[in-house]
């Protein structure tokens, strides 16, 4: 599975594997085939989850509104749906901070 499929209704899903309490905001590469992403924020009142929208929201250059939380509100697997953007070109923009995944 990857971490980025196109949806018919035109918008992009993305995995997201959360690292919370990291000590700052980073793409972290690949994790379990989903992309992993550091936060500052703890995982309480949602404040983790805000700021991985925020913080995938100010790499894509989208704004937040355009990255919506669908699924793992308390996991560390998440799903955002991605609203402006195609597949591709959100492919190219986060293709610098991905590495292959270690095994």
């Amino acid at each position: 599975m990857s971490f980025l499929s196109s949806s018919k209704d035109g918008t992009v899903v993305l995995r997201v594997y959360v690292q919370p309490k990291s000590s700052r905001q980073r793409i972290a590469g690949l994790y379990d085939g989903l992309l992993k992403v550091g936060v500052a924020s703890p995982p309480v009142d949602g404040r983790a989850n805000r700021e991985v929208a925020q913080f995938l929201a100010k790499c894509l250059k989208i704004p937040k509104k355009n990255v919506i939380l669908k699924s793992g509100l308390q996991s560390r697997r998440k799903v955002f749906v991605i609203k402006g953007l195609h597949g591709e070109e959100i492919r190219r923009i986060l293709k610098p901070f991905i590495l292959p995944e270690k095994k």
